[in-house]
């Protein structure tokens, strides 16, 4: 799945203008959102990951994840947290399709967050 980026798409997500958006919005956004939509996002991708009958067991599922993290790698934003790098390491494992719907999703779950929070304040 991983494949040699051009100098066009820098990042993994730059592929996909809408995944682009939604990551750097998260990014931008506080920890605990991060973290409430790492955990949403997780879900989802295993519900696609299951509906696409790419995972025949929970083990599948945990193999896939592992095979991807380095627990020594820091770089990134999203290595701070385990939950979201965890996020982000299933979203660039997915399919280019997957990504597309689940970047959609994820949009609108980090804009309804931070519509949420906002809310919240006032």
């Amino acid at each position: 799945m991983k494949e040699q980026y051009t100098n066009q798409h820098r990042r993994w997500y730059d592929k996909d203008p809408v995944l682009s958006q939604a990551i750097s919005t998260l990014e931008h956004s506080d920890d605990e959102t991060q973290i409430k939509v790492a955990l949403n996002l997780i879900k989802i991708i295993i519900e696609h990951n299951i509906e696409d009958e790419q995972f025949e067991a929970v083990e599948d599922i945990i193999n896939a994840v592992g095979s991807g993290l380095d627990d020594n790698r820091k770089g990134r934003w999203y290595d701070i947290d385990s939950t979201v790098r965890t996020a982000m390491n299933m979203l660039q494992n997915c399919p280019e399709a997957t990504q597309r719907i689940i970047a959609k999703e994820m949009a609108k779950m980090v804009v309804d967050k931070i519509n949420d929070d906002g809310e919240e304040e006032e």
